[in-house]
């Protein structure tokens, strides 16, 4: 059971946090370049954000939204 721990931190610390430590080298050169992942999961996160705001919106042009507040007991 213990190698099959250790095959675990194997695979995580070797081949898949490898593209990470790639960018940690990056890290004193340019500070942008360091924190690729990080501007592609904001730039991700906006692009939904204004893809959900635009769909409730046109839900919201077309009446289609149940705006009831009876929807819960305790409201």
């Amino acid at each position: 059971m213990k190698d099959f721990f250790y095959a675990i931190q194997d695979l995580f610390v070797d081949v898949l946090f490898a593209p990470y430590d790639a960018l940690r080298a990056l890290e004193l050169d340019n500070w942008f370049a360091a924190n690729t992942v990080s501007w592609l999961f904001l730039i991700i996160g906006f692009v939904a954000m204004v893809y959900w705001m635009g769909q409730l919106r046109i839900f919201d042009n077309n009446n289609e939204e149940d705006k009831s507040i009876s929807s819960h007991s305790y409201l």
